[in-house]
This record gives structure tokens, C-alpha cells and sequence, in this order.
């Protein structure tokens, strides 16, 4: 698994989630805290049981590969979020655990299925059933020692595979609050759920349109790390190995938020090819930038 990328995983049987992480879900998308992002609420029976997602699946590999940690790059001019510097992780990861889901079948049989946040899966929920983690207050995986920096990816199949031992696995984040403390528009809480609405993260990325009124962006163009950067699972993680195609681009580096405002849709395209920036679409990052732009006083730079 080292070969593509995954620097730690975990192995789990594949059944119903939770009664428990069922009706939290369901909660969540009851209170409205999923926004606009309505794909959250779809196919809810294959959430509850991914078995559905592969006939016969038997068994689930979760595995994590790194992308930079906000501490680990250099100072940008504009605000990017460290998991959108490189290439579009949805089509790194998938080609990475596709090579492993090869060799699966190869040697033992049967069928596989690969899924990269994009099949309805609870990814976060699996990895820390699975033993690679638990899920923190700012509701990142968090595998112990090497922090959240992680994307996850997972390969169902339909071959029995030993479990991994799951015993004296933390499970949650204690008495530390420094995220939702640091959070600047309160999206984070002590319920460890996100409220989407409130949430830089969605609010620059997959909000469409104009933003609510009174809206500070707190000169994010894509994304928010600051959850992420005071955790001090992340602070105190190794700088982990990083796959060529995840690390920094430099024209992302020098970009500016004045750049990307006047940016056309020409130059949009060539800049983020196979990125995950290509998300927000160009009237997207445009609406950032120039929120940042006609609001700085509103506007403070955090780390």
C-alpha cells in the first residue's frame, strides 16, 4: 500500500453502520446543517450499508494518503486551503487504489469496487470503525501520531479479509476545544457536528451564488484550514511523505487574490487543470476574491 501513496490503513467488515451514527446523520441532514450540498441526503439507504454499493462486499480497506499540512507550505499571497494545492485527489487517489484493487483480485478473486468521497459512503465513519482513526470536534479523521492531513480513500470487496485489531483505539478529542475556539463564524461546536452554513469551507466552495448578507470570508479564496492548523494532532504530526502529484504547485503559490478576480475563464482552465479548485467554478473563486477584496477591514488574516 506504501507503493501508492497510503502510509497507514486499516481493514474492516462491511455492515449497517451504527443505529447511533444513523440518526446522527439523520439529524444533521434534518436540521438543514448540510446547506445546499443536497447530493448529502441522497441514496440514505447505501449510506446506512454500503454492502449495497458492491454486491456480496465482504470487506473494507481504508486507507489514508497525505497532502501538505497548512504548517508545512510556504506563505501564499491567496488563501487556498493545503488539500487543493495539488492535483485533484479524486483522480489521484482513485488511480493509486485502483492499482491496489488490482492486485487484490489478482490474488484472491473476486470483485472490487473503489470509492474517493465521491460514492455515498460514510468515509470518516468507516475509517474509525475500521480502527485508522477517530473522528475529532472539527470532524477531520484524526489517526493518533500523524494527525488529519489525510485523504481517504477505501476499496470494498467482496473477499474476506482479517480485520484489523480495533482495542485501546482513542476515540475522541477529550477536554481540548482549540478548533471550535478558533473557528472565526462558530461553525464548529461541542455536538463535534459541522454546521455547513457557517462554514468557510462550504461557503467558499460549494455555495453557489451570492453570499448571505454580512458574510466574512476572513481572506479565505478556497477553503479553510484553520481548524485543521491548531490541532495539535497536526502540530505535532512527522512531515509525512507526499505523493509528486499532491505537492504544491508553484503557480498556486504566487497567485494573488487581485489575480483571481480578474481572472478569465481561459486562464481559469489552464491554471487548475485536474484541480480540485476547478469545484467552485471561475464566477466562484471570483465572488471570493472580490468579497476579500470590497471587504478588507472585514477581512483579517489568521493562521
Amino acid at each position: 500500500m506504501s507503493d501508492a501513496g497510503v502510509v497507514r490503513y486499516a481493514v474492516t467488515d462491511i455492515g449497517p453502520v451504527s443505529q447511533k451514527a444513523a440518526s446522527a446523520y439523520a439529524k444533521w441532514i434534518e436540521n438543514g446543517c448540510h446547506a445546499s450540498m443536497d447530493y448529502l441526503a441522497r441514496y440514505p439507504e447505501q449510506r446506512d450499508n454500503p454492502a449495497l454499493l458492491l454486491e456480496n462486499a465482504r470487506s473494507m480497506i481504508c486507507g489514508a494518503v497525505p497532502y501538505p499540512a497548512p504548517r508545512d507550505l510556504p506563505p501564499m499571497n491567496a488563501k487556498i486551503a493545503s488539500y487543493a494545492v495539488g492535483s485533484d485527489y479524486h483522480e489521484v487517489v482513485r488511480k493509486q487504489l485502483e492499482a491496489v484493487a488490482l492486485q487484490i483480485r489478482q490474488a484472491l478473486g473476486g470483485e472490487t469496487r473503489v470509492c474517493v468521497d465521491t460514492a455515498p459512503l460514510r468515509e470518516r465513519y468507516w475509517a474509525m470503525r475500521s480502527g485508522l482513526g477517530f473522528i475529532g470536534r472539527n470532524n477531520h479523521l484524526i489517526i493518533p501520531g500523524l494527525g488529519s492531513c489525510f485523504f481517504l480513500g477505501e476499496i470494498l470487496t467482496t473477499s474476506p479479509l482479517m480485520p484489523s485489531d480495533t482495542a485501546n483505539q482513542p476515540r475522541d478529542c477529550g477536554k481540548c476545544r482549540r478548533c471550535v475556539e478558533a473557528c472565526p463564524t462558530g461553525a464548529l461546536s461541542d455536538s463535534d457536528a459541522v454546521d455547513a452554513r457557517r462554514c468557510l469551507s462550504y461557503l467558499t466552495i460549494e455555495h453557489r451564488g451570492d453570499f448571505p448578507s454580512g458574510t466574512d470570508l476572513h481572506d479565505r479564496l478556497y477553503g479553510c484550514d484553520i481548524c485543521a492548523a491548531v490541532c495539535p494532532h497536526n502540530l505535532a504530526a512527522p512531515v509525512m511523505p507526499l505523493l509528486p502529484e499532491l505537492q504544491l504547485r508553484p503557480a498556486l503559490a504566487s497567485l494573488t487574490v487581485e489575480e483571481a478576480a480578474e481572472m478569465d475563464q481561459q486562464a481559469f482552465s489552464s491554471l487548475f487543470s485536474h484541480s480540485a479548485i476547478k469545484r467552485t467554478k471561475l464566477a466562484g473563486l471570483r465572488r471570493n476574491a472580490l468579497s476579500i477584496l470590497l471587504h478588507p477591514q472585514n477581512n483579517e488574516s489568521q493562521s
